[in-house]
């Protein structure tokens, strides 16, 4: 089984860039979607002599606390320090980057994202 390929991802004034620390591997998109398939184009382009080509599968995308709020903005930060229980000047510093947040508060935070993603997924409408 191949490992996995670090992918840190940032977002830029005209849409996103990535780049793997340990390969060099560098990449940009308007979309995260472009995004993702350049990444994969990129990786297998500078490791093309292993023969067979990486999928999604092998990438992982690292993301901060600001970048994830940065990419779904449709997440209200205030909603949702009250939903985890945080302070919201706390969070709100945590996502302009002015703080850091430790281990044990990172791990509240995607906790708290895992959440509603999994309550967002079984929901079903009446049509």
């Amino acid at each position: 089984m191949q490992k996995k390929i670090e992918i840190i991802v940032e977002k830029t004034r005209t849409g996103y860039s990535a780049f793997a620390k340990k390969d060099a591997v560098y990449t940009t998109g308007q979309t995260l979607d472009e995004l993702k398939k350049n990444i994969l184009e990129a990786v297998n382009f500078s490791k093309n002599k292993r023969g067979k080509p990486l999928t999604e599968k092998n990438i992982k995308i690292t993301l901060d606390i600001a970048q994830f709020f940065e990419f779904y903005k449709v997440i209200n930060a205030k909603a949702f320090s009250e939903r985890i229980g945080m302070n919201q000047s706390l969070l709100a510093q945590y996502i302009n980057g002015i703080k850091k947040p430790s281990v044990q508060q990172t791990y509240r935070i995607i906790q708290g994202i895992k959440q509603v993603g999994n309550e967002l997924s079984a929901l079903q409408f009446i049509s």
